[in-house]
């Protein structure tokens, strides 16, 4: 009798002790988070790895383009929004890099001013023409141009950022995707208000 209830009772300490590991396990796997390193199967997908590296580039350009104002635009309130665009963009290209880093993926290298066209496989993103103009562009003539191409170049990160959330997996990635979303698409209509057209 006393070797059966030793029996059942490490029976129910393991399945005690199985359940206690599946609950952490739960807990702290499959988030992407610190406890995982955000490599676990599960914690990412090839949609996020796509997504973190092709809004880089983008981000990269868009900080480009709103470099440019300080020098070149007339409007005080195109300076303002070029200000604010790279004050959001600089932070959420580092937070991507380390995503990048975390998965064993490669950070894409900064071509920006580099003349390395990526306008035909990124959506929104200028051609080194459009970048050129842009550069040798002062006055109203830079704020009429800036604000044309960052609405576009707006509009192609909320399409890459809808797909992210659709087919992303790591949560942080599809939070940070519906924030581009919320900030990107404030900010067009605030461009196309400048521009006459709101």
């Amino acid at each position: 009798m006393t070797a059966q209830r030793r029996f059942v009772r490490r029976t129910v300490l393991a399945a005690t002790a199985s359940v206690a590991a599946l609950t952490l396990a739960a807990c702290g796997g499959g988030t992407g988070g610190k406890a995982d390193g955000g490599t676990e199967a599960g914690g990412h997908n090839a949609a996020d790895v796509s997504f973190s590296k092709e809004m880089i580039q983008h981000h990269r350009q868009a900080v480009e383009m709103a470099g440019l104002a300080a020098g070149h635009a007339s409007s005080a309130q195109v300076k303002s929004l070029a200000t604010k665009i790279k004050g959001a963009q600089d932070p959420e290209i580092e937070t991507m890099s380390g995503w990048l880093t975390s998965w064993g993926e490669k950070v894409p290298q900064d071509m920006s001013g580099m003349g390395h066209d990526m306008s035909s496989s990124t959506p929104g993103m200028m051609s080194d023409a459009d970048m050129g103009k842009l550069e040798k562009a002062s006055g109203t003539a830079f704020d009429t141009m800036f604000l044309t191409m960052m609405v576009e170049h707006h509009k192609g990160a909320v399409d890459m950022a809808k797909a992210e959330k659709a087919d992303g997996r790591y949560g942080p990635a599809t939070g940070l995707a519906a924030d581009v979303i919320t900030a990107q698409s404030a900010e067009i209509t605030r461009m196309n208000k400048l521009l006459g057209k709101g």
